[in-house]
């Protein structure tokens, strides 16, 4: 957000710099610093009014393209192509790490990263998802009354976190649009079953605040 009280402030010749080719402000910056000097009596010919809003239209362009370039780099990019990678996909991730915890979701990028011969960051994420599993439960323990009645959930906030790093970990690391064709369910459907038995027999221990933890503990009382 732009404020023209904060650029009022400055003097004419520093607006001025607002209105050169090569500057980093942003396009609203440049109308604002435009108009300010119009207020104080700067009179702009054709051409300079011309030029002005080029460089607030270029300006505007390059944010688009931008932004779109981000969008692209975030995007998933699954596709049919047979000679494509075959990885586990994001979405499987995110889920298996809400639902099951980080560390069945970073078995899955682990091996990802490493069909991509990213070592480094498959160890990373490796040691992230073990290590995210053990501190998030004295995070909630710490912070939070488990046995307060809120709407809001910490517990969901924090796993939510823990499946974000993963991606964040499969964004920087991996090519950036790197297409890839989705592999077979089987083994997440595995880590999941194991990790379901996992949350059966160590419910209160370690999964007592995962939500299927819950719901899993409730069909053992009856």
């Amino acid at each position: 957000m732009v404020s023209k009280n904060v650029l009022r402030k400055l003097s004419n010749q520093e607006l001025e710099g607002y209105l050169k080719e090569g500057n980093r402000f942003v396009p609203e910056a440049v109308q604002a610093a435009f108009e300010i000097l119009e207020e104080r009596g700067r009179v702009f010919n054709e051409q300079e009014k011309t030029a002005v809003q080029q460089l607030i239209q270029n300006k505007k362009e390059e944010e688009q393209a931008k932004h779109t370039e981000e969008v692209e780099v975030w995007k998933d990019h699954v596709t049919e192509d047979p000679n494509a990678v075959k990885l586990h996909s994001r979405i499987t991730i995110l889920v298996v790490s809400v639902f099951f915890g980080t560390i069945p979701g970073a078995i899955l990028l682990f091996l990802n990263l490493i069909q991509l011969k990213k070592y480094p960051a498959a160890i990373l994420a490796l040691i992230y998802g073990f290590l995210f599993f053990m501190v998030q439960k004295y995070v909630l323990l710490s912070n939070f009354d488990p046995n307060s009645i809120s709407r809001l959930s910490p517990e969901i906030g924090v796993i939510a976190v823990g499946a974000l790093g993963l991606i964040i970990i499969w964004v920087v690391a991996t090519p950036k649009k790197l297409p890839y064709r989705q592999k077979s369910y089987v083994l997440p459907v595995i880590l999941c079953v194991a990790s379901a038995v996992l949350i059966y027999f160590y419910f209160q221990e370690w999964f007592s605040y995962y939500p299927l933890a819950r719901t899993i503990h409730l069909f053992r009382q009856w």
